[in-house]
């Protein structure tokens, strides 16, 4: 028990835990703010997919604008022609909010998988016609960075359509 008094003992202790203890230390705090940022992603990715879905019961409430074919809409009446715009413009809020915070350059992992299902959903819609046409007055006063993203995938869904036929 004299050890516990001795000088040496202590310094000795204190070596020891400021080399294996403090590195423990803080890798655990990394790893615990890790999970928490995942988990922070996971909730956001959560509740856009979450605001898509309440979009496609709009979508489903109003059959007779035949949104879900890729085929332009034809004879709609002034009314009808309106409900689409507003549908599109929630349409692209949702996209550019997905857009903003979820996107980056050089995604990878899981973020890139969640991405692409925005993606292939912005690729789906920018398929349609009449989506398509609209997006210059759907766009104006959107972020500059989403509006150039969703121009590319427009044209290049739109050229796809343009070659396959």
């Amino acid at each position: 028990m004299n050890f516990l008094i001795s000088a040496d003992f202590w310094e000795m202790a204190s070596f020891i835990v400021t080399a294996l203890g403090l590195p423990f230390a803080i890798f655990l705090f990394l790893y615990e703010q890790r999970k928490e940022r995942d988990a922070e992603d996971e909730e956001a990715y959560q509740l856009l997919q979450n605001a898509y879905s309440d979009f496609l019961k709009i979508v489903l409430d109003n059959p007779d604008l035949q949104l879900r074919t890729t085929a332009k809409s034809s004879n709609l009446t002034d009314e009808q022609r309106e409900r689409t715009l507003i549908i599109y413009e929630m349409l692209i809020a949702l996209f550019e909010r997905a857009y903003i915070v979820s996107y980056e350059e050089d995604l990878s992992g899981v973020a890139l998988r969640r991405w692409n299902s925005w993606d292939d959903y912005m690729r789906e819609w920018c398929r349609r016609e009449d989506f398509y046409y609209l997006l210059p007055q759907l766009l104006r006063g959107e972020d500059p960075d989403f509006a150039n993203y969703i121009r590319r995938v427009a044209d290049e869904e739109h050229q796809g359509i343009l070659v396959a036929r």
